[in-house]
């Protein structure tokens, strides 16, 4: 084993966090550095992904499509790193790769069971495997192409478009030759969504007049992407087309709830205005990403595509960073980059 580390520091969840206190219920802590047993593959974590949808993992509540996190347990997540040391054939030292592993300086994992793929060391930027070649940009081409069943010349609006997987889904929806129409916090947001990614507009949902706004929205929305849910999507409701579709890929809004959130006011809207909803989550088409990636990275290599990253340094600075998701801090991506 090529390290010279003798412990590994993590991140551990210590009591479920009320809010946004991610501070009182996230320790830092460490522990001896992990040996790969037979079959396992110990990899030092480059970068970790950091997404809202882990915050529903550390409440108590069951019923998700994930089990919560255990107390006491490091706190899981999506990396990408370099193999250090392998028990698995197919794996060896110096892989780049991508999992599920662990907020901490090194992730010992079994492949079968965290999603271990080796990916390509080419690519002008390491870190799109964890953007427009990873499970972002799987979820925004699926829950556009397939789920919403989008079509060229359609109204389409994303929620968190300033988001990792918001500001893709606007792209690709963008790429099929639809009107997009983006939700974000901020002026400053609204001015990156059409500057940066040409959008034909965007609409800061804490205005006052955010309704009229949407309702402004000429021959209403064809399909709303939504990684929010809450309060938004019932004003986005009475504004969709007849025989519109609603692809759900998050609820940040409701994440942090501890027992299921209750439904939308506007619900009578789905019937009366025909409407298809749809929720998906990556994990369901997974075996789809080399020919997601395939038409991605040409998207991305011709600059048709953009991936923004919002980077913090240090694993001991998770938490401000993780904290971002929650709060409108960021725009892109949130990673941390582990600092040697």
């Amino acid at each position: 084993m090529n390290t010279p580390d003798k412990n590994n520091r993590f991140w551990r969840l210590a009591r479920h966090p009320v809010a946004d206190d991610f501070a009182a219920a996230i320790e830092f802590d460490q522990a001896p550095m992990p040996a790969p047993a037979e079959g396992q593959v110990l990899i030092r974590n480059e970068y970790l992904s950091l997404d809202a949808g882990t915050r529903m993992w550390m409440t108590a509540r069951t019923d998700s499509y994930q089990p919560p996190i255990p107390l006491g347990s490091p706190v899981p997540g999506l990396i990408l790193g370099q193999v250090i040391a392998s028990r698995d054939p197919a794996f060896k030292a110096g892989d780049w790769v991508r999992a599920f592993g662990s907020w901490s300086d090194y992730s010992c994992v079994t492949p079968a069971l965290s999603a271990l793929q080796t990916v390509d060391a080419s690519v002008s930027d390491i870190r799109q495997h964890l953007g427009v070649l990873g499970m972002n940009a799987w979820t925004a081409y699926v829950g556009i192409t397939d789920v919403a069943k989008t079509r060229p010349g359609e109204t389409v609006l994303v929620s968190a478009a300033a988001g990792a997987t918001g500001m893709l889904a606007a792209q690709v929806a963008k790429l099929m030759g639809c009107t997009v129409v983006g939700l974000a916090g901020s002026a400053v947001k609204c001015q990156f969504l059409k500057e940066q990614l040409g959008l034909d507009a965007a609409l800061n949902y804490k205005s006052p007049d955010f309704g009229a706004q949407l309702a402004s929205i000429a021959g209403g929305i064809d399909v709303y992407f939504d990684n929010v849910g809450g309060e938004i999507l019932d004003l986005v409701l009475p504004n969709m087309a007849h025989y519109g579709r609603i692809a759900v890929c998050g609820l940040l809004a409701t994440y942090a709830a501890g027992e299921a959130g209750v439904g939308p006011k506007r619900f009578d809207q789905v019937l009366m205005r025909r409407l298809t909803i749809s929720g998906f989550f990556s994990p369901d088409f997974m075996q789809r990403g080399p020919e997601i990636n395939r038409i991605m990275r040409n998207w991305f290599e011709n600059g048709r595509i953009k991936m923004h990253f919002d980077v913090t340094q240090g694993l001991e600075n998770v938490l401000p960073a993780y904290r971002k998701l929650f709060t409108g801090g960021n725009i892109g991506k949130v990673l941390v980059a582990l600092k040697r």
